[in-house]
């Protein structure tokens, strides 16, 4: 796999995983009842965007890293 292919398979696993881990923790602010005026009750309180970010690349270079080794020894045979 060349380096265009790994940059397509991380940017496709990262995506994948970021929207996979988006909805965990989140809590809305109907829950506590903390709701700011002007926004939605059910937005979440604090997305922890920064945190999922991490989890997705991280999640996203074992993926390619996998793809890196198996792709290629499936192309041999």
């Amino acid at each position: 796999m060349g380096i265009a292919g790994a940059i397509i398979v991380f940017v496709m696993a990262w995506w994948i995983s970021f929207f996979a881990v988006l909805p965990i923790g989140v809590k809305g602010q109907w829950e506590d009842n903390s709701t700011v005026p002007g926004t939605e009750e059910a937005a979440p309180k604090n997305p922890m965007l920064l945190k999922k970010v991490i989890w997705a690349s991280v999640a996203a270079a074992v993926v390619t890293a996998l793809a890196a080794l198996i792709i290629p020894q499936l192309l041999a045979q």
